[in-house]
């Protein structure tokens, strides 16, 4: 499969299929940052850290991406005067592997550039090796640290052409 058997949509966070694959990345972005099980209460208050209401028109867009009709993936725009941020990257795992994360990326660089955004910036951390290297297969380099995010390790930039 390529990223082109995938489909991708804008959908408010608060939409069910939205909300459950938030909750799927946070679980597991919780579970590698701790390097054991979830607790209780724990993916919940990750999402109330950081909440996903800027995922909405018009500070940004979540974008859900499908595979076989499926709910599969999701990516998030966070819109900035002449840039966007790259957040909550998020492919699930039995479709990993399969092109999603080309297809979001290639989906959210449209809305960027369509948003006036000459590039996209993003963070990860460091144990998130996959979401790295497919950034660096996709043209994201490496930048001087652009947020304070308690989490961020690693900033990235893409220059849209």
């Amino acid at each position: 499969m390529s990223a082109t058997d995938w489909t991708t949509v804008p959908t408010g966070p608060d939409r069910p299929e939205a909300a459950a694959l938030l909750e799927a990345y946070y679980e597991e972005i919780v579970r590698r940052y701790h390097d054991r099980p979830v607790r209780p209460g724990e993916v919940a208050a990750a999402m109330a850290d950081d909440p996903s209401d800027d995922l909405a028109p018009p500070t940004g867009i979540l974008l859900v991406a499908h595979r076989d009709g499926r709910p599969a993936g999701c990516a998030g725009l966070r819109y900035r005067p002449g840039w966007a941020e790259l957040t909550r990257v998020y492919v699930r795992p039995a479709h990993r592997g399969h092109g999603g994360g080309a297809a979001l990326l290639a989906a959210v660089e449209e809305r960027a550039r369509a948003a006036g955004a000459d590039r996209i910036r993003l963070d990860t951390r460091s144990d998130l090796v996959e979401a790295r290297a497919l950034y660096a297969r996709h043209g994201y380099r490496e930048i001087p640290a652009y947020n304070t995010g308690p989490y961020a390790q690693h900033w990235l930039e893409k220059v849209l052409s």
